[in-house]
């Protein structure tokens, strides 16, 4: 094909006027909105909602408890509703120790998840609970992220999410 008689593009028109800015957003509520059962970090708690409702009531008690299956001895960690190992469903609920130590840990500092955004910088670890083979994940309270160490004692504690719903976290210090 020739240059002359190669197609050619149609040239642009003018460019358009740039659109004006957005407006600024505007500012985040400060109150906790209640969200949509999907974005909700905290689970349901009543029997209705759950079959393992018994584990929020042991918390509200300030008693973090777990399931054990009577066949194998086998200790789960998150309650189950049945064994993992026989598939049974014939568990018992036993308490767990109240302290542990910090196996490790992290600084939320960005990021959060939703209804969290307040609360940023906070701190987050896995702790491995005296006496038995469970390494529990949960927020860190009682020292800024940058106070923490690896190893430090813990204990578990109930606190009220401001719903009538209970969850558990860890609390750092004497």
């Amino acid at each position: 094909m020739t240059e002359a008689a190669r197609p050619r593009r149609p040239r642009p028109a003018a460019v358009a006027p740039r659109t004006p800015p957005a407006p600024p957003a505007a500012p985040r509520p400060t109150a906790r909105a209640k969200l949509p059962f999907l974005l909700d970090f905290f689970p349901l708690e009543t029997e209705r909602e759950t079959r393992l409702a018994r584990f929020f009531e042991r918390l509200r008690a300030g008693r973090l408890s777990t399931t054990r299956c009577p066949r194998d001895g086998l200790v789960h960690w998150p309650p189950r509703t049945a064994c993992p190992k026989c598939h049974g469903g014939e568990l018992e609920w036993v308490d767990l120790p109240e302290g542990g130590r910090l196996y490790a840990f992290s600084a939320v500092l960005a990021g959060a998840p939703i209804g969290m955004e307040d609360e940023v910088p906070f701190s987050v670890g896995l702790v491995d609970l005296d006496g038995v083979p469970l390494r529990i994940f949960g927020r860190i309270e009682g020292r800024p992220w940058n106070a923490l160490a690896v190893g430090e004692r813990v204990r578990v504690e109930p606190y009220a999410l401001g719903d009538g719903r209970t969850f558990y976290r860890f609390r750092a210090g004497p």
